[in-house]
Formats: C-alpha cells, sequence, structure tokens
C-alpha cells in the first residue's frame, strides 16, 4: 500500500502551469502505533511554538516569505487568503495562544509544518480509494465536511486546486481544509503525509523539513515503515528520483 501510494501519486499539469516552482514530497508510512496526544508530540510543539515566535518577533504573519508565496498563490487561483488561510499561515496565527493539540500524528506534522514554515497535510492512508492527485477541479468532486456542526458535501470551486483520490477531494485550496473522510485519528496506523513547497523554499530546506518528520515517525516504533517520493514539474530533470 504505501508503495502503491506514493508510486500513483500525480499533480496535473494545470498545477505546474499555475505554479512552475511548485514541489510536493509525499510520504507514506505504515506501522504507526495509534494513540492520543502525549509527551511526544507535546515536546514538539512546544518546540516549533518556540522557534516560530523567534522567527515572528514583532512581524506580521504574512511578511514571513514562505508564507507570502502561499498567499500569491492562493490568488492565482481566484481563492482570498484573508479569508482561506494555507495551513501554515492558519497554524502560525495560533502560536501567541498555543498549537492545536489533536492526536499523536497530527501534533507531530503540525509541530514539523510549523517549525520549517511549510504546509504539511497528514491523511489517513487506509480511508483512501486510489492513488492522491492534485489537480484544478472541475467543481463536480464531492468534499465531506462539516458546517454548523453537521455533516455536510460541499463542492470546490471551478479551478480551485485540490488534493483528491477516485471518491472525492481529501484537501480543499491546495492545504486549507482537510475532509473528515480521511482525517488522521488516535486509530491511525497507515497515513500520508504530503509537504508543499514554493520559491523561495530551497529544496535543501524542503528536505529537511521531510527528514525532520520521517525521524520522528520511525522514533515512534520498531515497526514503522517509509516510502517517499519527490514530485516535481515533468520537464525538471530532478522529476520523481528518489529524496
Amino acid at each position: 500500500m504505501l508503495t502503491e501510494a506514493v508510486e500513483g501519486a500525480h499533480v496535473e499539469d494545470a498545477v505546474f502551469d499555475l505554479r512552475p516552482d511548485y514541489r510536493a514530497v509525499m510520504i507514506a508510512a505504515g506501522g504507526l502505533p495509534p494513540g492520543p496526544s502525549d509527551e511526544i508530540s507535546e515536546t514538539l510543539l512546544k518546540e516549533a511554538e518556540s522557534v516560530a515566535r523567534e522567527r515572528l518577533g514583532d512581524r506580521p504573519v504574512e511578511d514571513i516569505a514562505h508564507i507570502a508565496a502561499w498567499r500569491d498563490a492562493f490568488r492565482a487561483f481566484g481563492a482570498k487568503p484573508q479569508r482561506t488561510r494555507t495551513s501554515v499561515e492558519a497554524l502560525t496565527r495560533r502560536v501567541a495562544t498555543g498549537l492545536p493539540r489533536v492526536n499523536r500524528l497530527t501534533d507531530i506534522y503540525n509541530a514539523v509544518s510549523v517549525k520549517h514554515q511549510l504546509p504539511v497535510g497528514g491523511e489517513d492512508l487506509s480511508r483512501y480509494t486510489g492513488p492522491p492527485r492534485l489537480i484544478r477541479a472541475t467543481g463536480g468532486e464531492p468534499f465531506d465536511t462539516v458546517a454548523d456542526g453537521a455533516d455536510v458535501v460541499e463542492h470546490p470551486e471551478v479551478g480551485e486546486v485540490v488534493w483528491c483520490d477516485d471518491v472525492g477531494v481529501t484537501c480543499r485550496r491546495w492545504n486549507w481544509r482537510q475532509a473528515r473522510r480521511t482525517q488522521l485519528s488516535e486509530h491511525t496506523t497507515t497515513a500520508l503525509f504530503i509537504f508543499d513547497a514554493l520559491h523561495p523554499m530551497t529544496d535543501r530546506e524542503l528536505h529537511a523539513a521531510v527528514d525532520e518528520l520521517d525521524e520522528h515517525l520511525h522514533r515512534l516504533g520498531p515497526a514503522v515503515t517509509t516510502v517517499r517520493r519527490l514530485l516535481t514539474r515533468p520537464s525538471d530533470p530532478q522529476k520523481d528520483r528518489p529524496c
């Protein structure tokens, strides 16, 4: 399942046309010990909060270069970043009052996201049907979420950048909001993590974040295994190289 998930992953040309500098790294992980937030994830979140506070100082969050790049990317497909913030911006804005504590796996990847200033998504791979794909939506793809406390099915706007599988959207607006169907839980044992990068983030910075998450996952238990893949624009000679 792990190898199939990353080898089958695909980014549509229309997304690269929007942002030729886009790169994604996917890590599929199995043998994960399930569980709630714990001392391990708490330590990582506190470290990320400390790093982010020092980085921010008195600057507005939107002035951080990597966050500004994502704001530009959102505007390019019609989203308003003041209303629908990229995941890393939303998390960074919560540093002052404390990052959310959700469950062990979610806490770990959120900590890596905030510390390294790039969007990271985590999905329960056992809930996927077909490989992950990043596309520009037709507007007919279903997205299961919650509104006013009730389960609802929404649809992305035409041209919106979304992650999806064969069933529907797994994350709207590139890395804004995840579907309930594939979200990580305290029972997840097989997961998919997606790292989204734009310039000015360098490949070295991207891989440093990926390596850190990989290390944290392997520390959770001896049965943990991971497979990863880099996705870049097809004309890039690095396309599909192991990372």
